[in-house]
């Protein structure tokens, strides 16, 4: 993983066009899908305690533990965030605000007059993420509105501020740096270390909020016996393979963006087929993925957990909590959600739906996927703007 990262570090050094790559397929102007995050929020318990980086355990009520569902809900539905974007913003408001929607009486009185989880009086700061009305980061009713926070928090595109104060995601290579790190950069923070002692919390509490997959065992995990074989997801000689996970320039923003998916163009209608033996978790509409099958497979005694997006509605084929096989027909390529072309949209998640993707084409080639060397690859260095 480190010699990919540096491998990707010096390709945008060196070769700035090539480093913010959008892969185009020579067959059709299919373009690459953004990948949202799979986050679900579920359940929000009475209260959860955990400790944080130093070993000091911190209690968190219920309204504490919304204010991080709505952050996620916010992180799931933005493009670029995913977990890892998710668990720095949850750290920034544990270090803010104790994941408290704070009034400032003392600078701005009417702040009052919204719903509020207590007063401070930090300067002008307001609210989870203690944002300043006078540095740009909105009004004070905007300021007072939890969802709002979370949107100029993550910033990117679809944030309310331009880029200007920034966000996570209008911090280049934020992926790559230390999340404290990346939470001080947004926040600006007069104490810059304090971010990386809430990492655990903000981890403990992401999880505990994740939905889990519906179709469970006796002890509530996904039982799924150890798969047979691997195969390549599209049929032999259906499929352009675009190289398109990594960073690359988002084809609907412009803006640089690290695509966590592996994109393979295909005509619409080209079957899906599953790449190991599993249990489908998910079949349904989800958020950019458009229609999405998610299946959690067992391979070499490891949980992985396969995502298939951008099905017509009518291009899936199997319901949550169906047993599949290796290779067998589960949806059809579609263009549905955020995407501008028909193409399969996959990512492989090892250790399950709760961790990051890796490269899924080098993953099914590690693991000898029948049929992994039947489509047309198109090389790093063709390079096109997208449409």
């Amino acid at each position: 993983m480190a010699k990919f990262v540096g491998s990707l570090i010096v390709l945008v050094l060196v070769f700035p066009s090539v480093g913010l790559i959008v892969v185009a397929t020579l067959l059709s102007p299919v373009v690459m899908s953004c990948s949202l995050s799979n986050l679900v929020v579920g359940s929000i318990p009475e209260s959860l305690t955990a400790r944080t980086r130093d070993g000091h355990a911190i209690t968190l009520n219920r309204q504490q533990l919304s204010h991080a569902a709505t952050i996620m809900t916010v992180g799931a539905q933005t493009v670029g965030v995913g977990r890892s974007g998710v668990v720095i913003a949850v750290m920034a408001a544990l270090t803010e605000s104790t994941l408290r929607m704070l009034s400032n009486t003392t600078a701005y009185p009417a702040s009052a007059a919204y719903p509020n989880d207590g007063d401070a009086s930090d300067h002008d700061s307001l609210g989870l993420f203690q944002m300043r009305p006078a540095s740009g980061w909105g009004t004070v009713a905007e300021l007072m509105d939890a969802t709002y926070q979370a949107r100029a928090f993550f910033g990117g595109a679809s944030g309310p501020n331009g880029g200007s104060p920034g966000g996570l995601l209008d911090i280049a290579g934020w992926q790559l740096i230390d999340p404290g790190v990346a939470a001080q950069r947004v926040e600006v923070s007069a104490y810059p270390a304090r971010y990386q002692n809430y990492q655990p919390v903000a981890e403990a509490i992401v999880d505990a909020l994740t939905a889990r997959p519906s179709s469970a065992g006796a002890q509530g995990e996904v039982r799924v016996p150890e798969t047979t074989r691997i195969a390549f997801p599209l049929p032999s000689g259906t499929y352009t393979d675009t190289s398109s996970y990594g960073w690359r320039t988002d084809p609907f923003t412009g803006n640089r963006t690290f695509h966590e998916g592996s994109d393979l163009a295909a005509a619409g209608g080209t079957p899906i087929l599953a790449i190991a033996d599993g249990v489908v978790t998910f079949a349904g509409r989800s958020g950019g993925f458009g229609n999405l099958i998610i299946v959690e497979h067992t391979v070499d005694g490891e949980r992985v957990a396969s995502y298939y997006a951008h099905m017509w509605e009518s291009g899936v084929h199997v319901i949550a909590g169906s047993t599949v096989t290796a290779g067998q027909h589960i949806g059809d390529v579609g263009s549905s959600g955020r995407s501008s072309g028909t193409h399969l949209h996959l990512e492989i998640h090892p250790d399950g739906s709760d961790h990051p993707p890796v490269n899924a084409i080098e993953w099914l080639t590690k693991h000898n996927a029948d049929g992994a060397s039947g489509g047309r690859i198109v090389p790093a260095d063709c390079v096109a703007s997208g449409s």
